[in-house]
Order: C-alpha cells, then structure tokens, then sequence
C-alpha cells in the first residue's frame, strides 16, 4: 500500500482540491458560492510543496523548531552489525504515543474520536492567525483543526487519550496536525467515500490557505533530515568491543594398565596412587568492531593439567579436548582481523589464530572444547590441524546459497625473524582449502584438502600416530604431506543427527626417498534436549590417525620404533588397530553453566593389541559468560 502525504505531486492535488471544489459548490448554500475557488487557485496554494514527494512515514521524524521530535531515533546496540538508525514504518508511527506530560508534540495515530457538535459557525470573526506565533484556544484555526480531530480521529493525542485542546501550539506543531487531517480526509475521498459534510471542506481548505507556508517549511525539513539520516547511516558507527569468556574445570582419571612403548612394557596405573586429577582451562576473548563490516579477535588462554605423562605417545590418544597445559601462564591464542566484503565474502588475517581449525566450518556444529566431545580426537577431523598453524591469511566465500569455500595459509612460527612467515627452516606451513554443499536443509557435506611442510617428520595434529618420521643424523625429518577429508552430517530431526568423517594423509620424506600414509575416521551420533532443554548426548565411535603404510628408509620407520625399540627396523604398518569409544552426556544446569560427565574406552592403545584397553572417566563443568 502507498502512503500518501501533503507533499505530494501539483496535478494529485489539482484533482484533490478540484474534487472539494465541486462537493462545496454542490453542496452549499448560495452565501458560501464567494468563497469557492477553482482547482488551479487551491493548487496554487501548495506550489512550494509540489517540488517533493515524501512518504508519510518520514514526516513525522522531522525536528520542528520549539517542538520536540516524536520519534525517537533507535541503533542496532544488541548486536554486532552496523549503525543502523531507522525511520519508523507507517505502521510504528501510527502505533506510537506520545510522551505522558508533553505538551508541544503531536502525533499521527490511530483513530480515537471524541463526541463533537460540529464546527463553529462564527470563523470571519477572529485574529489573523498569520499574526500570532502560537495559534491558541478560541482562534478559528485552532478550533476548526479541532473539530476535525474530534470528527475523523486523526490525531492520537497523549497516552491518556486526551487532546488536550485547551493549549497553544506553535504554527509549526499546528501544521503537522493540519497535515494528519488531510492524509485523513484524503483516504476518504481515495476511498469514493462522499460522507464529508461541506463544512469541513470549507474549513480544509481554508486552512490550507492559512498555513501554507508552514506546510512548505516542514517539507523543506523533512528533506534535510532524509539527507542527515542518510549520511548517519553511512557514516556514523561507535567501535564497540564485547567480552566473551569460558571457564574450564575437569575431573578425570583412567584405570591401571599395562602397555608396551619402545619395546617394554610400561605400567600406567603407576604413575599415581588412583589416577585422578583436575585439569583447569580459562579462555577470554574480545570482539572489538572497528567499523559495520569488520572485527577484530583478540583471545587470552591459560591452563593447566594434562591426562597422561607420556604427551607424545599415549597422550595422542587419551587427550582431551579441554587441556592446554601452560602451566597457567596467560597466552595470546586469537589476534586477527576479519574484514567482510560485500556480502559473501569474508578475510581473515593476523599472527595468532589463522589456521584451517579457525578458518574451515566445522562438520560437526557440536564442535567445542567446553560444550561438545570430551576428547581431542572427537572435535574434528584430524587432518584439518595438519600443519599446527598460527598465524596467516584466510578466506570464506559463500559460493551460492548452499554452497560455500574457505581457504587458508598458515605458519606456525609467524613471529620469527629466522622462519617466518614461509617457516624457513624450522618452522610448520600449510595451506588448504575447504568445500562445503548442502544439498537439503537438513545435510551438510564438506571435502578438505591440505598442504603441509614440517621440519620434524610431524604431522602436527596431535591425535593418534602424529609422529610419521623419525629423525635422522641431522637430526631433522622434513616431510611434504597432502592431506584429504570429508565428512558428512545429518539432522534426521530437531533431536537426533547422524554424522562423521574420514581423512588421509601421504607424507613424502624430502630428505630421502619413502613416504608414510595414515589413515582415521569416525562415526557419531548426537541426541539434543535428551531429558531436558538444552541437554546433549553424544556417541563417538572411530579409528585415530593410523599409520597404514611406511616405507622410510630403515632407521626412520614409526611403527616399528614405538612397538619395539628398534631403529634398524625396517618398513612396515602399525601392528594393530586402534579403536575410540566416547559416550558423554551435557547436562544445562544454567543459561552460564553446564556439567558434562562422560566415558572414553580406548581399545589397543597406540596402535597395538598387546596393550591393555584403557578407560577414561572425566566430569567437565563449563562456565560461559
């Protein structure tokens, strides 16, 4: 529907004031035929105004002089997103009251007639308005604008539904009233309505006359404040920065086993009287919006408390997902900026936080160190951490509705005068890319593929057969690894999602010939508001990174070396395979809170079946603010 205003086009109003014409002169008595004027004498009147066309809606956001504005001006504060101040609809306009004890604003409302006996026959007799600064009870004007309100409704009044006609009004408020009246009569007339009784004709257009020239003012007004509004709009933004935060708690503890690392074996259960322990993690992160389309991530982490004391061997396995053990020294974890161009397309770049983990969208919306799986190996796909990157340059392309890209190149000594950016000789690099397609709301597939170049003959994932290749007389390993993944998830329905993923890597030995695969997967099922709002339970069921073929020369072959201590041992695979077994249950004690117990069963540990299972029980409780 189109709202129309008094700011309209001269011939609308030509056929407007033309139409009143004709109704006075057919309706009134011979007396009132001097008074009558033709189309083109009425339209004269509203020359000055004919030059604009602007919606009603905007009117009333006008800043009048000696009246305060009736609408106030809002921002987007709840948000992340730009300024964002906004004319109301013609629907909030109408809807909206006035300020209780507010005498010098009037507003468009919805209709709310008073009872009226009509008009006051003695107008000729009364001041010259056109003289006075306020238009006052008693003057013609004021109460033949009143008798039009109390008719048609419409004007609103104050929030206790009076019009409080017995104030004055400067022109300029009285003008704005005019102006709701004749939007209101001209809805009738649109509306082939003729009940308008010839007086209030007579009264219209007379006013008109009156108060044309406070008419031609508040359009005048009303277009510089379109032009202010929209300057506002475009340039006006205070940064804003948001504290965000997550407190970690762990309890946990595994069962006495025995296991075999470098050929002998090694008691597990020895290394405390019961095996329990408290792991501590604390992550505080500022998200500073520097202007409407960009944002800067600054995270500090501190931590302390690990499950095993062996972390480059079984700790690959039993590592959760909540350690980061730095003794509690606070951290730098997250500095990059993130610009958004256009709509679809977002870069991401800075020296700490710039990775395919921080980059790539996670398969698995569950993915949290507070909130999801317990484990490390449960989070993600492997082989998206290949590489360990910190900082660097990366992308997200939202390709076409369901289609999206990222990209990413990273190293993991940015920092470094000697490495740098490109890692030099000592330092981590990789660079890969995700795709992610959603061929139906309820399933997203995505594909990875990843780069990486390491000194030390590490993958750099931390999860399962990490270590690919052992070092030589140099005392380096450098390896070339090009990894590939993909996973799948499925919301079957608002409760339950199916899901899970694979991933491959080749490592090629760049100091020798040979090169070394590994293989993972996993498969899970996650249960949403199981016994309550906001609950979750998760089944994981998979395979960690598993050395399925190495054929280095002899002296550099993994799976012989941990099984047994041997480093003339030749090529070959891991002797056995390991399987991961996690059921956990979230529990939201509060919107800030929520406990997580759960089980992790880890059957032939590091890859060997003479290795007893080993069964992990942790409780994390989680504060978020």
């Amino acid at each position: 529907m189109k709202y129309y205003s008094i700011f309209g086009k001269k011939a609308y109003w030509a056929l407007i004031v033309a139409t009143l014409g004709c109704w006075v002169a057919n309706s009134s008595p011979a007396q009132a035929a001097p008074i009558e004027a033709s189309a083109e004498e009425l339209s004269t009147a509203t020359d000055s105004l004919a030059a604009t066309e602007i919606a009603a809606d905007k009117l009333e956001a006008a800043p009048l002089a000696n009246q305060a504005s009736v609408v106030e001006s809002t921002t987007a504060t709840d948000t992340s997103g730009a300024f964002a101040p906004t004319l109301p609809s013609p629907e909030a306009i109408q809807a909206q009251i006035l300020p209780e004890g507010d005498p010098a604003s009037l507003e468009v409302g919805q209709p709310n007639p008073l009872e009226s006996d009509g008009v006051d026959d003695s107008m000729g007799q009364v001041t010259n308005v056109s003289q006075l600064r306020d238009v006052s009870p008693g003057d013609w004007a004021y109460e033949a604008l009143r008798s039009l309100v109390e008719r048609y409704g419409c004007i609103a009044g104050y929030p206790d539904g009076t019009f409080r006609g017995n104030r004055a009004m400067t022109r300029y408020e009285f003008a704005a009233g005019l102006n709701a009246c004749l939007q209101q009569v001209e809805r009738l007339l649109v509306d082939n309505k003729p009940n308008v009784p010839q007086g209030d004709l007579v009264s219209l257009r007379r006013l008109m006359e009156e108060f044309q020239g406070e008419l031609a003012t508040l359009g005048a007004r009303v277009d510089n404040l379109e032009g202010r509004v929209s300057f506002l709009e475009d340039h006006q933004f205070s940064t804003t920065t948001k504290l965000f935060g997550q407190a970690i708690i762990g309890v946990q503890g595994h069962s006495k086993n025995d296991f075999e690392l470098l050929g002998s074996p090694v008691g597990v259960g020895n290394q405390t009287d019961d095996n329990i322990n408290v792991i501590n993690n604390v992550q505080l992160s500022l998200f500073t919006q520097l202007s409407p389309r960009s944002l800067l991530l600054t995270s500090l982490q501190a931590g302390k408390g690990r499950t095993s004391n062996f972390p480059d061997t079984l700790g690959n396995y039993i590592r959760l997902g909540y350690e980061g053990d730095n003794d509690n020294d606070v951290r730098v974890t997250d500095l990059n900026y993130r610009q958004l161009f256009g709509s679809k397309f977002a870069v991401i770049v800075g020296p700490q936080g710039v990775s395919p983990v921080n980059v790539f969208r996670g398969v698995n919306r569950i993915e949290s160190a507070g909130s999801g799986p317990l484990s490390s190996f449960a989070q993600r796909n492997p082989i998206i951490g290949v590489g360990n990157g910190s900082g660097g340059i990366g992308f997200d392309w939202q390709v076409a509705t369901r289609m999206s890209l990222q990209g990413v190149y990273s190293s993991s000594t940015p920092e470094d005068p000697n490495n740098g950016i490109f890692g030099g000789d000592n330092g981590t690099t990789s660079a890969g890319l995700q795709f992610v397609v959603s061929p139906t709301d309820k399933i997203d597939i995505s594909l990875q593929y990843i780069n990486a170049y390491s000194p030390f003959g590490r993958l750099g994932t931390g999860v399962g057969d990490d270590l690919v290749a052992l070092a030589g007389s140099s005392g380096r390993a450098p390896i070339n690894t090009n990894a590939v993944g993909a996973g799948l998830e499925w919301r079957v329905s608002p409760k339950f999602t199916f899901g899970g993923w694979a991933g491959y890597t080749n490592s090629d030995l760049k100091s020798d010939s040979g090169n070394v695969e590994t293989l993972n997967w996993m498969a899970f099922l996650n249960i949403y508001d199981l016994l309550g709002e906001g609950n979750l339970a998760g089944i994981y069921v998979g395979q960690p990174p598993r050395i399925t073929s190495s054929d280095l020369p002899n002296g550099r072959n993994v799976p012989s070396f941990i099984s047994e201590g041997d480093f003339s041992a030749g090529a070959g695979e891991q002797p056995s395979t390991t399987t991961h077994l996690e059921i956990f249950y979230r529990f939201k004690v509060s919107e800030n809170i929520s406990i997580t117990p759960g089980a992790i069963v880890i059957f032939n540990p590091l890859q060997n079946d003479k290795n007893d299972t080993i069964t992990v029980g942790a409780i994390r409780t989680t504060f978020s603010f």
